[in-house]
């Protein structure tokens, strides 16, 4: 079975619009998209906001509503939007789910994974292929790099309006990382460096983070040694990077049993 349909959560922001390109230029139809309640993008057609021509369609605040002739739904929105889209979506044709949104509390993890019991997702920090491609390559240095000896930092750069820190990405890298050492993330991650007791712990893993201006996202994942370093680094030049990838997780997953899947998943990484 193939990508029919899309409908897009969040449709009128950065992200939701170039979705909608990225639908359209890969031959599939925009079903439908919602925006927040008072919203003034409520009454403006979906492919006008994109800045391409009108497909007909106006954002609605109704999940399901939007979702109605759609077999797959696609979120890069925020955690509590999307957890109420997943619960309302229960009650649709949607056969298939993306998930891009970060910064979910452990409850509303839980809550994903119990909706995958029922329908396919595939949910990744980052959607760019070349992002976890770096995801693999720090999971094989870290493992390679294995002991105390070896001081692993990831620093993130994002836009000023991001809000949730560290990124996504960078808590996927990390997790890689402690992946590679042979442990989890929870127990090898230290707390932010402040203060004047502020003593890095060996064999930790630890977070920088960096808001400014527009920067689309920078990442990068540092191995320390007393003798040298080796980063490993990616940078998105444009925000469709991450549409399109979303794109191909949706055309991958079509038709799969319910589960939870990552771009590990759709790559074959």
């Amino acid at each position: 079975m193939t990508v029919k349909s899309v409908a897009i959560s969040g449709v009128g922001g950065r992200m939701g619009r170039q979705l909608v390109t990225a639908t359209l230029e890969a031959g599939f139809k925009v079903a439908g998209g919602t925006e927040a309640p008072g919203s003034d993008l409520l009454g403006k057609d979906i492919g006008i906001l994109a800045g391409g021509e009108a497909l007909g369609l106006m954002p609605v605040t109704d999940p399901v509503s939007a979702a109605a002739e759609a077999d797959t739904w696609i979120d890069f929105t925020r955690p509590g939007v999307t957890i109420a889209a997943l619960e309302a979506l229960k009650h649709s044709r949607v056969s298939a789910v993306i998930i891009g949104t970060t910064g979910f509390s452990a409850d509303e993890e839980d809550a994903i994974k119990r909706a995958a019991e029922t329908v396919p997702i595939v949910k990744a920090g980052n959607f760019s292929v070349g992002v976890n491609l770096l995801q693999a390559l720090t999971r094989i240095a870290a493992k390679s790099l294995g002991g105390a000896d070896w001081d692993i930092e990831v620093l993130e750069t994002h836009h000023r309006r991001k809000v949730d820190a560290p990124s996504g990405t960078a808590l996927m890298l990390g997790e890689a990382a402690a992946e590679g050492r042979g442990s989890d993330l929870d127990v090898l991650r230290t707390p932010p460096y402040d203060g004047p007791d502020a003593n890095r712990m060996s064999g930790t893993i630890g977070f920088s983070v960096r808001r400014s201006g527009g920067v689309i996202g920078d990442h990068d994942v540092t191995f320390g040694s007393d003798q040298e370093l080796i980063t490993l680094s990616h940078r998105a030049l444009d925000r469709a990077v991450f549409a399109h990838g979303a794109i191909a997780a949706a055309r991958w997953v079509s038709g799969r049993e319910p589960g939870l899947y990552g771009m590990d998943d759709v790559l074959g990484l």
